[in-house]
């Protein structure tokens, strides 16, 4: 690693898990005097990767992405947020002795020993390294921002047409049309940054596909926003986005079905140097009629 990323020490290094009086028991166990100085010190976020002195990492609402987004766990539901782990970087001062391991077979005056702590979600984690040069006052992950980014977007589900609309009535075996208006924030594309310091990052988002659950068991896929309906349609099938109902809807609470639509949004992002990709679900519901075509004799 080179000497500008910083180094843990790793016979040092301690696990998030240590109590803060086995931290205790780290200081006094250096050569020397163990204080850390008020000047040059950095807070900054997760410092989960133990790879490097300063990192930051995003909150995650449950899904296997970074995030400070509340994502849906697919019942329209919010997911918890755990506490977000904070991290502090500071110069020793005193430096420890040359002996001291925290110089990684460095000499004092050949950069410096830091002490890095830390704390969050009910533990403590901390350890000493030696660097070069001092750490960067924000070293931010991208992923990070383009979470934040993605927050500024205010995402939503699928901005539902269908027909037979809501109060009127369909038939079984007669089409039903289903499709979502074309805005940034119910289909995309949609863009936004964010910064932090020199780091700026963009995101676009576009949703990728809808799943309609049309209440009777079945689901429909579809790929594009859907065909909004036109009058002069008649009684053609929806050229991309459709459904026949089988049976009518007179035993359904309130003898409609509930029609619930999932976007699955996918969003790329890049900035500083790097790039990735994230998922995120939207959720919109409505309700339809539908009655039992009857044949007069």
């Amino acid at each position: 690693m080179d000497d500008h990323k910083g180094r843990i020490a790793a016979p040092l290094l301690l696990t998030r898990g240590l109590t803060i009086a086995a931290a205790s028991m780290l200081a006094l166990s250096l050569p020397g005097p163990f204080a850390m100085a008020d000047d040059g010190d950095t807070t900054v976020g997760d410092c989960a990767g133990q790879q490097s002195y300063i990192c930051v990492d995003a909150k995650d609402p449950g899904t296997d992405n970074a995030s400070g987004t509340q994502a849906s766990d697919g019942g329209g539901k919010a997911k918890k947020k755990p506490s977000a782990v904070k991290c502090s970087v500071k110069k020793l001062d005193p430096q420890p002795p040359a002996e001291n391991l925290g110089w990684e077979g460095h000499k004092p005056g050949d950069g410096a020993v830091y002490a890095r702590t830390c704390t969050g979600g009910g533990t403590l984690s901390s350890g000493v390294f030696w660097s070069k040069q001092p750490p960067a006052a924000n070293a931010v992950n991208p992923a990070v921002l383009a979470r934040q980014a993605v927050d500024k977007m205010k995402l939503a589900g699928p901005d539902i047409g269908i027909v037979p609309k809501p109060g009127s009535q369909g038939l079984v075996g007669l089409p039903v049309w289903m499709w979502t208006e074309k805005t940034p924030e119910a289909y995309g594309p949609n863009t936004a940054t964010a910064t932090a310091g020199a780091v700026t990052v963009s995101a676009t988002a576009k949703v990728s596909q809808i799943v309609w659950d049309m209440g009777d068991g079945d689901t429909v896929t579809c790929t594009t926003a859907g065909t909004p309906y036109k009058s002069s349609y008649g009684k053609r099938r929806s050229p991309d986005c459709g459904y026949l109902y089988q049976h009518s809807s007179k035993d359904e609470p309130g003898q409609k079905y509930t029609v619930t639509a999932t976007s699955t949004w996918t969003i790329d992002w890049k900035g500083a140097g790097q790039s990735g990709q994230l998922t995120e679900t939207r959720q919109s519901q409505t309700q339809v009629t539908i009655g039992q075509l009857k044949v007069l004799n």
